[in-house]
């Protein structure tokens, strides 16, 4: 069979960088998928993109579908056919529905029962013909934020300018929003012109003639060698973030980077002001010499060639020394500043209409900081502690985290600082903002995690007192981002404080300040069951089996240092000898104590047999043990010791005794050891392979 290749592009206006890679993979991803609905073969899919066009080239298409052959069994034969051997509606009814007749059926024999069976061919239609489900397929596609245009009433991420759409070199026929499909396609805005594509295998060839280069990772590698060269050249660091190389590799179609700089009396402001400055708001690359120090140069990437680029570098390095003119004042307005005057602002913000100002949210961390401090067995100053909490927030009503809100706590720290606080509560200011994300790091002072922590689990608390609980994919004030923060920092921190209690000590405040608009206990057990699935998803992160990890949260959280580490145990132990019967064993227990109704306490006068009391006794000598060890391997061992002598007491008792004392006794011993099992994990919910 004969095949062709597919070329299919979406010309728009320019779409926000952020949405450009994950809408050429949706395209990718959808077009796959229905050519392998379809039953047509393909060879290559490879994907385009840049700010102005969505593209696909599909390489060695079929001419058309598969021709299939099947077999498809009906109704069994005493129901196709009557007594004198008539079809029946139903035998009739089949075959029509196959597009075929009673003279194409044949019976075949199935676990003793005679069906009828047909042989169904189905002719593969011409690919060209099937081609304009394309248009479907486009119209489709969903994205971060849609919008309307003109009279369209299609929403799509920007407005469609042209299509492409050749199968071979014929053009497939579909229409969108009034644009019809065609060969032809624009080069670069400003340096490019039209351009007619005659076969798809040219596409990627004509634009970069046209100063387009299509091919994004291309075009990432591009930009890569050139700013290796400029280090080369001036003996520069050029520092590369991923996020910002990938946004501007989205913003450009034809990469040229080139260098400004600025004034050296800027560098007199906070690094990371300057950085945030370049960054965020102009996406430039700072420049640092080889000790690490930041330089008065700059780095960016131009959407087109060399030319002229002294000029571009000009127009640059104006915008930025408007913004660091700007910033500088900002730095210098703050520093006139009092800490006092500025927590008297936060009391005049408010933070949610039915939780408060950000001075009332400060009060509450503050009393949760100092009840965890009282509660935490670790070395800290807790007047340092309560003051971090007092004025973590201060910087928010700064000119400069105004300007840059992504400054905040940064600029804390430093403002701090600068007016005489003690480094450990300027550190906190800054680190109780972290882990800002899963990659992010947890904050490296105990009073900056504390805070964190409290801060984090206070906005939780809050939300879920007034009803305000992330579901599907809505999670507006990011509380699924702050729980993980806090299941971070304490698996982290390894902290003896069970999460129980510190969601307690939260919700203690938050409902003394009349915050509880639900019932408190709802509350509690809503916010467990949030941070359940948290730490299932940062252990399924570590590629813990997926029953493991429900075995450990079916009970209490308790310690999540603990937890995370019995998860492990767990899951390296699970394909060693002798796990199996080690769970066995500890299951038949756990099964067993199900039935204990009336928990007494053991009397061991009543037992019958040495099996009854050797198992006791070496539950007792574990049970103490397993209170004094050191880890979560030994406290496995601990509870697996305990499987020989289960085995031997489940060999010689019956626990179900017909003398109803004796059961209770029997049935309370279970539990007793089951209960300690259970403080581990569910083993009976565990997978034995």
């Amino acid at each position: 069979m004969s095949k062709r290749n597919l070329l299919l592009e979406i010309g728009l206006e320019e779409l926000p960088a952020r949405f450009v890679t994950s809408s050429m993979n949706q395209l990718a991803d959808k077009v796959q998928k229905w050519f392998t609905e379809k039953a047509i073969e393909f060879g290559d899919v490879q994907a385009f993109s840049t700010p102005r066009r969505l593209a696909l080239l599909v390489t060695d298409v079929a001419e058309a579908q598969k021709d299939i052959e099947e077999e498809v069994k009906g109704p069994a034969k005493k129901i196709a056919m009557d007594a004198e051997g008539n079809w029946s509606k139903a035998a009739i009814g089949f075959t029509k529905g196959q597009g075929l007749t009673t003279d194409d059926i044949y019976f075949k024999e199935i676990k003793g029962v005679e069906y009828v069976h047909l042989n169904k061919f189905i002719k593969g239609q011409p690919t060209k013909e099937l081609l304009v489900e394309l248009q479907n397929l486009i119209t489709s596609m969903t994205f971060g934020k849609n919008m309307r245009w003109a009279n369209q009433e299609l929403r799509f991420v920007r407005p469609i300018k042209w299509l492409i759409a050749l199968f071979g070199q014929e053009i497939v026929p579909f229409t969108i929003a009034d644009v019809d499909t065609n060969r032809i396609t624009k080069g670069h805005r400003f340096l490019g012109e039209t351009i007619t594509i005659e076969d798809p295998a040219e596409y990627e060839a004509r634009l970069t003639e046209q100063f387009v280069i299509a091919n994004p990772d291309i075009r990432r590698n591009m930009i890569l060698t050139q700013i290796k060269e400029l280090e080369a050249k001036n003996n520069w660091v050029i520092p590369v973030d991923e996020e910002l190389l990938e946004e501007v590799n989205n913003l450009v179609e034809y990469p040229t980077v080139l260098f400004g700089r600025f004034e050296e009396e800027f560098l007199e402001l906070p690094s990371e002001v300057l950085i945030t400055s370049m960054k965020e708001h102009q996406r430039y690359f700072p420049v640092k010499d080889q000790a690490g120090n930041l330089l008065s140069f700059f780095v960016t990437v131009r959407n087109g060639d060399e030319r002229h680029l002294e000029t571009v570098s000009k127009g640059n390095e104006k915008v930025l020394r408007a913004r660091l003119s700007d910033a500088a004042f900002f730095y210098k307005e703050d520093q006139k500043k009092d800490i006092a005057d500025a927590l008297k602002k936060l009391e005049t913000i408010v933070y949610h209409e039915e939780i408060g100002t950000l001075a009332e949210k400060t009060e509450r961390v503050t009393a949760i900081t100092g009840a965890l401090v009282d509660a935490l067995e670790v070395s800290v100053n807790k007047e340092l502690a309560l003051r971090a909490a007092r004025i973590a927030k201060f910087d928010l009503v700064s000119h400069m985290v105004y300007e840059f809100p992504e400054l905040q706590g940064y600029m804390g720290e430093r403002y701090a600082l600068l007016k005489g606080e003690e480094k450990e509560v300027a550190a906190a200011i800054h680190e109780h903002y972290m882990p800002k994300s899963a990659d992010d790091s947890v904050p490296p002072s105990t009073i900056g995690a504390i805070l964190s922590v409290a801060e984090k689990m206070d906005t939780i608390a809050s939300f879920f007192a007034i009803g305000i609980i992330p579901t599907g994919s809505q999670d507006p004030y990011a509380l699924r981002r702050q729980a993980s923060g806090i299941v971070q920092i304490l698996a982290e921190k390894k902290w003896n404080i069970s999460l129980e209690a510190i969601i307690a000590l939260a919700l203690h405040e938050v409902e003394a300040k009349n915050i509880v608009k639900r019932e408190l206990a709802d509350v509690q057990e809503d916010m467990l069951t949030f941070f359940k699935a948290r730490i299932k998803h940062m252990l399924q992160e570590q590629h813990i089996r997926y029953d493991l990890i429900d075995a450990v949260l079916l009970g209490e959280i308790g310690y999540i240092s603990s937890l995370v580490e019995r998860a492990g145990v767990l899951e390296a132990k699970k394909n060693e000898a002798g796990f199996k019967e080690e769970l066995e064993a500890l299951s038949r227990v756990m099964n067993i104590a199900g039935k204990c109704e009336h928990q007494v306490s053991v009397d061991a006068a009543k037992f019958e047999n040495t099996q009854e009391t050797a198992l006791y006794e070496n539950y007792q000598r574990v049970s103490v043990a397993y209170q004094q060890a050191d880890n979560e391997t030994e406290r496995y061992e601990l509870l697996a010791s305990l499987q020989t002598d289960i085995e031997q007491y489940f060999e010689h008792t019956m626990v179900m005794a017909d003398d109803s004392s004796i059961r209770n006794n029997r049935l309370s011993l279970m539990k007793e050891i089951s209960d300690l099992v259970a403080t581990y994990a569910a083993m009976n919910k565990i997978i034995v392979s």
